[in-house]
């Protein structure tokens, strides 16, 4: 019982002195916590934090008191041992060294009580790993970030999803600014369209896969399941629109807000504590996620903006009914996907509110049109 309580004693004392331990003044500990992969909501929390301190205490500063008690071990052998022999001496020391070298058993680290989900675990596994390369000599310090860097820059599908949506993004860009030329002004027109609609139907396909089975009941669960998600309407949109012979730069402004909105998500929960990102990048990705609404209103407003654009093209020798006909069926879908239902109808409501005074007033023969096409629309 006294052995348990004095190991219970020393445990306290050792948790005391770790958490007594200037971290902000040891160099080790910002580039340990630079390379703890955790996500962002995770990082904020106190215990979260403790737990990692006390690993790095465990790890880097122990054997450096260790070290030193085994140097003034050293000085005192020197002293009293004199005239012995040099093998004698060397062997001591290397006994000592080898025991600086292990860990302190008795200063135990618990696992750290989180929400229990997997990613926490994997998260965990990967700082591991991570703090196990740290731990090497220092002359292998080059080969250690090298592999740190190569395990960061591995292309999982999050990886690749970001890679095309930042192309979009730039070259999306190119297609709406107006002093390019029109030449490359078409054809970046075409492959930001053409990058989405490849992007949205990856994310598609990673979110739902493929049908379970190839007959005809299992495909129509399978796309009752995709159609009404964002994804499967982003990827229609740009299909109706690649292939136009109108160049509607107009178009191109909900392929930048979806864009914008997927890079600033992939970069605020993959490199908030790189330097780079926190200098240059970090207020505007906390402006895009404080404005996912605005950003979402306006892109709906282009929408139902580009469906009346396609009327009014079908007095010019460009038209194309087909491409009218679908994308109005794709606005109806966005009215009523619940994913977008919000947003259209209160685009479509702003509309009703200016509109319908005027229409009672001057043009009362259209009630009857208008009222054939609503019952299509709500039908």
């Amino acid at each position: 019982m006294e052995d348990e309580g004095g190991g219970g004693e020393a445990q306290r004392a050792k948790r005391a002195a770790a958490a007594a331990y200037d971290y902000d003044g040891d160099p080790r500990w910002a580039e340990y916590w630079s390379n703890v992969l955790i996500p962002a909501h995770m990082a904020s929390r106190s215990d979260v934090v403790d737990h990692y301190k006390r690993k790095f205490y465990h790890r880097f500063v122990l054997p450096t008191i260790h070290s030193l008690n085994a140097f003034e071990h050293y000085l005192f052998k020197l002293k009293l041992f004199q005239s012995t022999s040099l093998t004698y001496l060397c062997d001591e020391m290397s006994k000592s060294c080898s025991f600086c070298s292990v860990k302190d058993p008795d200063f135990v680290v618990e696992a750290m009580s989180s929400a229990g989900s997997s990613q926490s675990a994997r998260v965990t596994a990967r700082s591991s790993s991570t703090t196990r390369e740290q731990a090497r000599p220092q002359h292998s310090g080059i080969s250690a970030a090298s592999g740190r860097s190569t395990n960061s820059l591995r292309l999982d599908k999050h990886t690749i999803h970001f890679s095309v949506n930042a192309w979009v993004l730039i070259v999306a860009f190119l297609g709406i600014l107006p002093l390019v030329p029109r030449n490359l002004s078409n054809k970046a027109f075409r492959l930001s369209l053409l990058g989405t609609a490849l992007s949205s139907f990856y994310s598609l396909y990673n979110l739902y896969g493929k049908p379970r089975a190839w007959n005809l009941q299992a495909l129509q669960m399978w796309f009752l399941s995709i159609i009404v998600t964002k994804d499967f309407m982003h990827g229609i949109y740009c299909l109706t629109f690649v292939s136009s012979r109108m160049h509607f730069k107009f178009a191109l402004i909900p392929v930048v807000c979806w864009a914008i909105e997927r890079v600033a998500k992939f970069l605020r929960s993959n490199f908030s504590r790189s330097l780079f990102y926190r200098r240059y990048l970090e207020q505007a990705c906390l402006w895009v996620e404080a404005n996912t609404t605005t950003l979402s209103i306006l892109s709906s407003n282009a929408e139902v903006a580009l469906g009346f654009l396609l009327i009014f093209s079908l007095i010019s020798w460009q038209r194309n009914i087909l491409q009218a006909f679908m994308y109005w069926q794709l606005l109806k879908l966005m009215y009523h996907a619940p994913a977008t239902a919000s947003f259209h109808r209160s685009v479509w409501a702003e509309i009703g509110r200016t509109a319908n005074p005027y229409i009672y007033r001057y043009t009362p023969f259209l009630n009857t049109p208008i009222s054939a096409i609503q019952r299509w629309w709500f039908r």
